[in-house]
């Protein structure tokens, strides 16, 4: 039992680890999904998304690699199932990516603002913390069960991207998952690497940073993390995972299960989980980041509306990405790179949700002006 202690202590000390240093690289490159599409909306610069593209092209080809060498079961991870919950991705999605446009970010970039001395994240963390819990196991869980995850297709084979190739090219799902991972990684840091003004070390920084501490990750969790035979309960078990499965990040339940640890803290039945470590450690990060460059400074709400925005931005997230199973990181790096289709779907559904609101911004700015 000592050793299942120590081991679930090396875990959450890894986890802490790489989510400091992805805190530091978010906090220097400006590493950011809804800042990404509000650059390509609104002034058609496309170098955030090309940090993000290549960022996923990274961990695509490094979760093929894990799966494809047996260093993890990828049928063991967090997004793998046989339910494709299109409609719920598709609504959690959409809600989630107009939420972090009026709330200035999405959960990561809002830890990252956090640990910059921005007040107003603060908010945004403990509304969006709380909408998740009740969208896990509150009232908003009620609705969500009995309306959007109920509308589902059953693929006995795997909700994923392999098993739709599988078909197709006459191989197994698992095989046809591996190729597609290597082959759309590649597409993907590609795209990203072919304008030579992309090569400039924060945006390699981000890029390859970013992919790579997520593919660690999933190698922690899914390969140092795994005891085939827990000595209490005899079954297999990925240590220090809030689920029991394999799990990289993701930060709008984490951010639930953080407030949830702080509130019952005396609770022994309360314990750090992957999870909960990282949205502590990217705050770290980013502080640690801000105070070094000298770029800490305190900052709260302008107004009453933007007090509402975020408000309203903070619930929509929280009740969203609970929904969508993921937020930009969580469905987006790391859903993607294991090729789930409900991953697809809500990514897709959330930078929908992105561009109605920087639209409905823009054109309310307009309206400003010639008023």
């Amino acid at each position: 039992m000592n050793d299942i202690q120590t081991l679930t202590q090396q875990v959450l000390a890894a986890f802490f680890l790489m989510s400091f240093v992805l805190g530091v690289i978010s906090q220097r490159t400006h590493f950011c999904t809804m800042g990404a599409v509000s650059d390509v909306v609104n002034m058609g610069d496309w170098t955030r998304a090309r940090q993000w593209m290549a960022a996923l092209g990274v961990v695509m080809i490094g979760f093929a690699a894990l799966s494809g060498s047996g260093q993890i079961d990828p049928t063991k991870t967090l997004y793998a199932g046989s339910r494709f919950i299109w409609l719920s991705t598709l609504v959690g999605g959409f809600m989630f990516g107009y939420g972090m446009v009026i709330s200035s970010g999405c959960g990561n970039k809002t830890l990252v603002r956090i640990g910059g001395g921005n007040l107003k994240s603060v908010v945004v963390f403990v509304v969006m913390g709380v909408s998740a819990f009740a969208t896990l196991k509150g009232i908003t869980a009620v609705v969500r069960v009995n309306t959007v995850d109920a509308v589902a297709l059953d693929m006995p084979s795997g909700a994923h991207l392999g098993t739709l190739l599988g078909a197709v090219l006459g191989v197994s799902p698992d095989a046809a998952a591996v190729y597609a991972g290597f082959v759309l990684g590649a597409v993907f840091l590609a795209l990203a690497l072919r304008h030579k003004d992309f090569w400039r070390a924060d945006n390699l920084l981000a890029s390859f940073g970013v992919g790579a501490i997520v593919v660690a990750l999933w190698w922690i969790s899914g390969h140092f993390g795994f005891v085939a035979e827990h000595p209490e309960t005899l079954e297999p078990v990925y240590v220090a995972t809030n689920s029991g499965r394999i799990e990289a990040l993701t930060f709008v339940a984490p951010v639930a299960h953080t407030l949830d640890w702080l509130m019952f803290f005396s609770d022994k039945s309360k314990v750090l989980t992957a999870g909960v470590v990282s949205v502590v450690g990217i705050i770290c990060g980013a502080a640690a980041s801000a105070l070094l460059s000298k770029t800490f400074r305190w900052e709260g709400f302008a107004n009453q509306r933007d007090l509402a925005n975020h408000l309203m931005g903070s619930v929509l997230m929280g009740v969203g990405g609970v929904t969508a199973m993921g937020c930009t990181f969580g469905q987006g790096l790391s859903g993607m790179s294991t090729l789930s289709l409900n991953a697809f779907v809500a990514v897709a559904a959330i930078l929908v949700g992105a561009v109605v609101a920087l639209r409905q911004q823009a054109a309310r700015m307009e309206a400003s002006y010639c008023g």
